[in-house]
């Protein structure tokens, strides 16, 4: 196959996934979340945060760290659309990383 060819077959590739249900409920939710420029500021402050936490090395006190995000965002995740946003983002990670981890396994690529 030529390096073409893989391009051509990524791209199909992309576009099913582009055309599950889970995708489209992500964009579905984004675009809802959107709507509201300020509340959409404050999840993506919310995800920085969330991510910058669970990549941290200092583990000391991350349970402590971790407890205390939670709670200070815990009424913000109340919200039906910061929630609804939040799962679907959720969804759709869980199904790149399984493609992902279904990839290098086909190919006999050690993770």
């Amino acid at each position: 196959m030529s390096d073409s060819e893989m391009k051509e077959a990524i791209k199909e590739f992309a576009d099913k996934i582009m055309a599950s249900d889970t995708y489209k409920e992500y964009l579905y939710q984004r675009e809802k979340i959107k709507k509201q420029p300020e509340l959409y500021d404050k999840v993506n402050e919310f995800r920085q945060r969330n991510f910058e936490l669970q990549n941290e090395t200092d583990g000391e006190d991350l349970f402590d760290r971790m407890d205390a995000f939670e709670k200070e965002y815990e009424k913000f995740r109340e919200n039906p659309l910061v929630d609804d946003f939040l799962r679907a983002e959720l969804s759709f990670c869980r199904l790149m990383q399984e493609v992902d981890l279904l990839l290098a396994q086909a190919i006999d690529f050690e993770l």
